[in-house]
């Protein structure tokens, strides 16, 4: 058994939540940068520059990449062999995003309740997702969630009978309906199968693989690209002003659903594609 402390948590939580918003993943910044260059639309290509200096910006003079710093997801792959000394896990991981948040001077983006809408001034409580994995390290993944990419999220409950055409017509509808409100180019994550709560939290998951990483099953690898390519036709393009690059890239994530059931969800992640991984 390894043990691992309370403030030790708090600190690389803090820290990360800071970086994720003022630092742009490699791969994603990458990414823009090689779209750039197949994007044939003037308007287009323009809006790639800018996009690739803000980011730029934002890494050299520390500001945020976007002014909505977002909802703070965690995700936590958590080793059956770790304890946490000094403090519990969920705790340790709420005082990271609040230190972060108030010390980074990062927006402060969540309301206590839905209806009653009354802010709770450090961006806490953080949506954390926890899973247990064998071994003595703790991994985590801080992802700030943009509201607008967040709200264009979409869920069905399809039947096994329409498939993967089915599933095909959804993700596209979905992206297609969407159109400029995720502030596109962006990443589409795509859940598919478990239930109905599970399916989302699949789709949520997608946005965690680095741009270009393919699923490891060939098929779904497969309709990944096939995806991609149909979504880039849809001439929605960068920040929905027209063109060829609608999104980077789209990740597939699956899990076994009852014989009734073909759940399907999409999550969109815009062009400030934010995450840092951090392991203990």
């Amino acid at each position: 058994m390894r043990s691992i402390r309370y403030d030790d948590i708090v600190a690389v939580v803090r820290d990360a939540c800071i970086k994720a918003n003022l630092e742009l993943p490699d791969d994603v910044f990458a990414a823009l940068k090689e779209k750039l260059e197949v994007e044939p639309s003037e308007t287009g290509r323009e809006i790639l520059n800018q996009l690739i200096e803000n980011a730029r910006i934002a890494r050299s003079d520390g500001i945020p990449i976007c002014q909505d710093t977002g909802t703070a997801v965690v995700w936590v792959e958590l080793g059956q062999d770790v304890r946490i000394e000094g403090g519990f896990l969920m705790d340790a991981i709420n005082e990271g995003v609040r230190e972060g948040y108030v010390e980074g001077y990062l927006r402060k983006s969540i309301v206590a309740d839905p209806l009653r809408r009354v802010n709770t001034g450090d961006n806490t409580p953080a949506h954390v997702h926890v899973e247990l994995v064998p071994g003595d390290s703790l991994r985590l993944t801080i992802l700030p969630k943009g509201g607008g990419s967040e709200n264009m999220g979409s869920l069905a409950m399809l039947t096994p009978a329409e498939g993967r055409e089915g599933v095909k017509r959804f993700v596209i509808e979905s992206v297609e309906r969407a159109g400029a409100n995720p502030c596109p180019p962006g990443i589409i994550g795509v859940g598919i199968g478990s239930t109905f709560d599970g399916v989302a939290l699949l789709a949520k998951k997608a946005l965690l693989r680095p741009i270009g990483q393919r699923h490891p099953d060939p098929f779904y690898a497969e309709f990944e690209i096939e995806l991609l390519e149909e979504i880039n036709s849809l001439g929605i393009g960068p920040q929905g002003l027209g063109g060829l690059i609608t999104t980077l890239d789209v990740h597939i994530e699956v899990a076994p659903t009852h014989i009734t059931s073909l759940p399907v969800a999409v999550n969109i992640n815009c062009h400030a594609a934010r995450r840092v991984t951090i392991e203990l």
